[in-house]
C-alpha cells in the first residue's frame, strides 16, 4: 500500500502546486483589472517618428487627487521620478500616474532648486519668480497662471524688502525655512536672523497668501545657521544686512508671503513654462533660434513633457526625443498636439533628460539618456479613498 499512497501523495503535491499557480494567475489577473476607472493610458506612435506617452483623467472622476512634490520630501535634492513616488506608502492615497515638473538648478549644495514656485501638501518649498504656474484651487479645479511675487519682510524701523525661499543666497534676502533642510548652508559675509513664530502658527510650513509675525531670538555674522523644527532663518547678503545694522535678539518682524493672483489656501502648485494655451488660445511663442539655449531649444525637437486641460479631462503628457523611433517635437509642435487634445489650457515643464511620464507601477516612456535622470519634483495623480469625494461633496 505504500507505493499507492506516495502516488496519492505526489498527485496531491501537483494538485496543491496547480491550485496555487493558478490562483497566482487569477490574482495577476485581478490586479490588471483594478486600473482605476477613468484613467487611460494610451502610447502613440506616427510616422513623424513620434512616441507618445498619454494618460488621460476624467474629471468627474472625483476619486482623483493632483499633487506636487520633491525629491527627499524637502525644498532641495534630486532624485529619479519614480523614486520620489515611494513617498506614498499609504493604499488610501496612492499614486496612479505622474510626470517630471519644473526646470531646476542641477548643481552645487543647491541643487534641485525649482525655478519657479512649488507648494506642496500647503507648504511653499520655492517661491514664485513671475513665470507660467499650475495651481489647484481650494475645491479642486485647475488654473493656469503667471504668477507674480510680492513676498515682503518688514521690520519694527519701517523698512520693507523683498525675499526668495529656499534657494542660494545671490543679491536677495532669503528666507530658509526647515523644509529646506537643518542649516542654510551659505557662506561669506552677511547677516543672518533666527526666527521664531509669535502666535500658535508655525514658520514652517510656510503658507502662501498669508502674514506671519515672527520674532528674532538670535542674530548671527556668519552663514550656515542651523534651522530649528517649525521655524526660520532670514538670511541677508552684506549689502542689506549695512542697510539693517542694529538688528538684536527680540526684534519683530512681519513676514508676507502675498502673490498675484492671490493663492491663499492653495495646497498644490508648480511651475513650468512656457504655457502653450490659454483659454482655448494658442499662445505665442517668443524667442529666437539663435538666442541661448534656453530660448532656441524652444525651435529644435527635444523630449517634452507637458500638462492639459479641458472641462472633461485632465492630460499628462511625455513625448519621446533625441532618438530614432522618435525625434521629439518643437514647442509649437507640442502646441498643437495638445490643442488637438481639445486642451483649453496646456503648459510645458521641462524637458530632455528629465522627460518622464510613470503610470501603474513603471516608467513608460523611454527616456533619452537610456535610464530615468535625477529631478527635482513632479506632478503626480494620486487615487484617494472617501477624502475626495467627501471635499467635493461638501462643496
Amino acid at each position: 500500500m505504500k507505493p499507492k499512497q506516495n502516488v496519492f501523495t505526489l498527485r496531491g503535491i501537483w494538485a496543491c502546486a496547480l491550485i496555487a499557480l493558478l490562483g497566482q494567475f487569477a490574482a495577476i489577473a485581478e490586479n490588471q483589472s483594478e486600473v482605476p476607472s477613468g484613467i487611460v493610458y494610451t502610447n502613440q506612435r506616427t510616422r513623424e517618428p513620434w512616441s507618445i506617452h498619454l494618460v488621460r483623467v476624467d474629471r468627474s472622476k472625483h476619486q482623483f487627487e493632483i499633487r506636487s512634490i520633491h525629491a527627499n520630501g524637502k525644498a532641495i535634492g534630486l532624485r529619479p521620478l519614480s523614486q520620489q513616488l515611494r513617498f506614498f506608502t499609504s493604499e488610501m492615497n496612492r499614486p496612479v500616474a505622474a510626470i517630471n515638473g519644473d526646470f531646476y538648478r542641477r548643481d552645487s549644495a543647491y541643487a534641485g532648486d525649482p525655478r519657479g514656485l512649488q507648494i506642496s501638501d500647503g507648504d511653499t518649498l520655492s517661491g514664485p519668480t513671475g513665470g507660467g504656474t499650475f495651481w489647484m484651487d481650494a475645491v479642486g479645479d485647475p488654473h493656469l497662471d503667471e504668477i507674480a511675487p510680492e513676498f515682503q519682510v518688514s521690520f519694527s524701523n519701517g523698512t520693507s524688502i523683498p525675499f526668495e525661499v529656499n534657494e542660494e543666497r545671490y543679491g536677495a534676502a532669503v528666507v530658509y525655512t526647515s523644509s529646506f533642510g537643518t542649516s542654510t548652508g551659505t557662506s561669506g559675509g552677511g547677516l543672518e536672523l533666527l526666527l521664531e513664530a509669535e502666535g500658535t502658527a508655525p514658520l514652517t510650513p510656510l503658507r502662501i497668501g498669508r502674514k506671519y509675525s515672527a520674532r528674532v531670538t538670535a542674530v548671527r555674522n556668519s552663514g550656515n545657521s542651523e534651522i530649528p523644527a517649525g521655524q526660520a532663518v532670514l538670511s541677508l547678503p552684506r549689502i542689506l544686512s549695512r542697510k539693517l545694522a542694529g538688528l538684536a535678539v527680540g526684534e519683530k518682524i512681519e513676514i508676507s508671503t502675498f502673490c498675484s493672483p492671490s493663492l491663499r489656501a492653495v495646497r498644490t502648485a508648480i511651475s513650468g513654462g512656457p504655457i502653450l494655451i490659454r483659454d482655448g488660445k494658442r499662445q505665442k511663442l517668443s524667442g529666437s533660434e539663435s538666442d541661448s539655449f534656453q530660448l532656441s531649444s524652444m525651435f529644435e525637437r527635444h523630449p517634452r513633457t507637458a500638462l492639459g486641460w479641458n472641462q472633461d479631462y485632465l492630460f499628462l503628457v511625455e513625448v519621446d526625443g533625441r532618438q530614432r523611433s522618435s525625434a521629439g517635437m518643437t514647442l509649437d509642435e507640442l502646441a498643437r498636439y495638445m490643442a488637438g487634445l481639445g486642451c483649453q489650457n496646456a503648459m510645458n515643464f521641462d524637458g530632455g533628460g528629465s522627460a518622464t511620464l510613470w503610470y501603474l507601477g513603471k516608467v513608460r516612456n523611454s527616456p533619452c539618456d537610456g535610464r530615468e535622470r535625477p529631478i527635482a519634483n513632479s506632478l503626480v495623480i494620486t487615487l484617494n479613498g472617501h477624502g475626495t469625494e467627501q471635499k467635493r461633496a461638501d462643496r
